[in-house]
């Protein structure tokens, strides 16, 4: 289950980050927006679609929680990996939100 999480973890990472952020390469990060300017989804784009995903990940475990305590089912394997995973999901992105913070105060610290 450990391992389950972890590519789960990389996943989510490589969809907010790119591709090669989880491997540590960022071979492919342009220098400037003059020199190489960046094509594909914005940062606030990629940024939503990751909180959406999080968000469907909550909602499916909470109906799977839902339908184990009704009675509809009686899966319950299936509805501990779903909140594990909205879980980790949740957790990641409070790290991403974190380091992003950081950041914005890191650069409201520099002298023009």
């Amino acid at each position: 289950m450990a391992g389950e999480i972890d590519s789960i973890q990389q996943a989510q990472m490589r969809a907010l980050l790119g591709p090669n952020a989880v491997q540590g390469k960022m071979e492919n990060a342009p220098v400037s927006r003059s020199e190489n300017p960046v094509e594909g989804p914005s940062f606030s784009d990629t940024l939503k679609e990751s909180i959406e995903e999080v968000n469907r990940l909550q909602m499916e475990a909470a109906e799977a929680q839902e339908a184990l305590v009704t009675g509809e089912s009686r899966d319950v394997h299936n509805t501990i990996i779903a909140m594990q995973k909205a879980d980790v999901s949740f957790k990641m992105m409070m790290e991403v939100r974190n380091k992003i913070v950081d950041a914005y105060k890191e650069v409201m610290r520099m002298q023009v």
